[in-house]
């Protein structure tokens, strides 16, 4: 008798964890939001002209998640196949970046046709983010991309160089919006890092800008 009132009880002690795993990120999210709207940090942008059609992006479903797709190759090949990224604020060290890649099932990925590290224009780089990392079945180094503000640091090394960026915009947009790959100002060296929001969630997507310090 004992044993058939523990076991009913251990599964619903169960499914409310989960339940909470996934409910809690959300909350949080949406608390993050407000924040930022009240503080003025935030740029929703509701929908914005497509300008990254012209770099040959699309956004193309893969495994059921919209994700930004290039077709765009370059006149000069690269001479490397990635690059590193760090961020202080998220103990992000030294994170490789796949350069000129659609395949975010292997981390973090730099857009085909996107600037390079040091170049002018936008370093466009997305990755994954998770309602959960404990429960994740893939890198999402960009799990906690909600906790940057302005003035924070992103760092890039590419064969030995060293480049500083400095966090200056945040904007949450929809998974169409191709406008976020096109840089600030054409003169201007920028980087842009993109994820899913709320955290494991295809609903929007936040992109943290960054300009060379």
């Amino acid at each position: 008798m004992v044993l058939s009132k523990i076991i009913p009880l251990g599964f619903l002690s169960v499914g409310i964890f989960l339940l909470v795993q996934i409910i809690l990120p959300v909350i949080s999210f949406q608390i993050w939001l407000i924040g930022q709207k009240y503080s003025n940090n935030l740029m929703i942008s509701p929908s914005s002209p497509k300008r990254g059609q012209i770099l040959g992006v699309s956004v193309q479903n893969q495994q059921t998640f919209p994700a930004f797709v290039s077709a765009t190759s370059r006149e000069t090949p690269v001479n490397f196949n990635e690059f590193s990224l760090t961020i202080p604020k998220l103990k992000i060290n030294q994170a490789p970046v796949l350069v000129d890649s659609n395949d975010l099932s292997k981390g973090l990925v730099h857009l085909p046709g996107s600037a390079l590290p040091g170049e002018k224009g936008n370093i466009f780089i997305s990755g994954h983010s998770a309602l959960n990392k404990l429960f994740s079945l893939k890198s999402v180094p960009f799990a906690n991309l909600t906790n940057l503000k302005k003035g924070d640091q992103i760092l890039v090394e590419a064969l030995g160089v060293k480049f500083k960026y400095e966090v200056f915009e945040i904007k949450v947009v929809d998974p169409s919006d191709l406008s976020v790959i096109a840089p600030s100002d054409p003169q201007g060296r920028y980087i842009s890092l993109m994820t899913c929001v709320p955290p494991g969630l295809n609903y929007k997507r936040l992109v943290v800008l960054g300009k060379m310090i």
